[in-house]
C-alpha cells in the first residue's frame, strides 16, 4: 500500500470519527476529543522533551471542568460543581511548582514552562472546543457546529495545499515552513469563505454572518496553528509529531490548525451568540 492510499484511507477514518460525533451523542463526542487531546499531549511532550505524567493530569482536569460546566451534564448543583472542579484545577496548576521543587530536575524553569506550555497549547483549546456545541441560539448541545468548523478547516487545508503547490511562488514564512506560500494562503482563504456559504446554508444553529466570520478566523489562525507546530518540529529536528496516522504523521499534525483556531472561534461565538 503506497503512501497516497494510506493517506486517503486514514484520512477518511479520521473524518468519519469526527462526523460520527454529531450523531452518536454527547458521551461519544466528549470521549472522542478526550482521546484526541491525550494523544496530542503525548506527541507534544515528546517534541518538547518533557518526561512527565503531569501534563496528562492537568489536561484531564481542565477537560473535565469543561464537561461538567456544560449545562446538560452537570452532576452536582451547578455552582457547587464549578467551585469543586475549578478548585481542583487551580491546586493541580500550583502543585506543579511543588513538584518541580521536590523533583531532581536541574532546570525548574524549563520543567514548569513546558508543563504550562502544554496546558495552554493543547489542553485549553480542546476544553474550549467541547463547549462550542452549546454556543448556539438555543444553548443546547449541537455538534453540527463542530462539524461545520472542521469542514472549514479541511477546506482551508486542501485548497491552500492545491493552490500553493500549483501556483505558489512567494514564501509565507520560509524559515519555519518552506512549503507554505502566500498564494496558498490566499487560495485557502477564498475557498474557505466559499465553503462558509454552504456550511451556513445547512447548519443554521448560528447566523450566516457568524459562519463567514468563523471562516475568516479559521483561514488566518488555522495557518498560524500549522506554522507554530512546524516551528516546534523544526526546533526538535523531526518531520512528523508521530507515526500514529500512516500517511499523515501524527494526530497533532492533523489537528494543529483546529487547536490554535479554536480559542479564537470560541471567544467570537461566546461574545456574539
Amino acid at each position: 500500500m503506497n503512501n497516497f492510499t494510506k493517506r486517503i484511507i486514514f484520512g477518511l477514518l479520521y473524518a468519519g470519527l469526527v462526523v460520527s460525533s454529531s450523531v452518536l451523542g454527547a458521551v461519544f463526542f466528549y470521549s472522542l476529543f478526550l482521546v484526541f487531546m491525550m494523544i496530542c499531549i503525548y506527541e507534544f511532550i515528546r517534541i518538547i522533551e518533557l518526561n512527565s505524567i503531569y501534563p496528562y493530569l492537568l489536561g484531564a482536569s481542565v477537560f473535565l471542568a469543561a464537561v461538567i460546566s456544560n449545562n446538560n451534564l452537570v452532576v452536582f448543583e451547578d455552582d457547587f460543581s464549578h467551585k469543586v472542579i475549578l478548585s481542583i484545577f487551580i491546586m493541580l496548576v500550583y502543585f506543579t511548582f511543588i513538584l518541580a521543587l521536590v523533583s531532581s530536575r536541574k532546570v525548574a524553569r524549563q520543567y514548569l514552562g513546558k508543563n504550562f506550555l502544554t496546558l495552554m497549547y493543547i489542553a485549553i483549546p480542546f476544553s474550549l472546543l467541547i463547549k462550542i456545541p452549546y454556543l448556539n441560539f438555543e444553548g443546547s448541545f449541537d455538534t453540527s457546529i463542530i462539524i461545520g468548523i472542521f469542514i472549514l478547516i479541511w477546506s482551508n487545508d486542501v485548497f491552500a495545499f492545491l493552490i500553493g503547490k500549483n501556483f505558489g511562488k512567494h514564501k509565507l514564512i520560509e524559515r519555519v515552513s518552506p512549503n507554505k506560500t502566500v498564494e496558498g494562503f490566499l487560495g485557502g482563504f477564498i475557498f474557505t469563505f466559499i465553503a462558509g456559504y454552504f456550511v451556513a446554508k445547512y447548519c443554521q444553529s448560528i447566523q450566516p454572518v457568524q459562519w463567514f466570520t468563523i471562516a475568516i478566523i479559521i483561514s488566518i489562525f488555522g495557518v498560524f496553528g500549522d506554522l507554530i507546530e512546524s516551528m516546534f518540529k523544526r526546533q526538535a529536528k523531526i518531520k512528523d509529531s508521530s507515526n500514529l496516522l500512516p500517511g499523515h504523521g501524527g494526530f497533532l499534525d492533523r489537528l494543529d490548525s483546529i487547536i490554535f483556531a479554536t480559542p479564537f472561534v470560541f471567544i467570537y461565538l461566546f461574545l456574539t451568540t
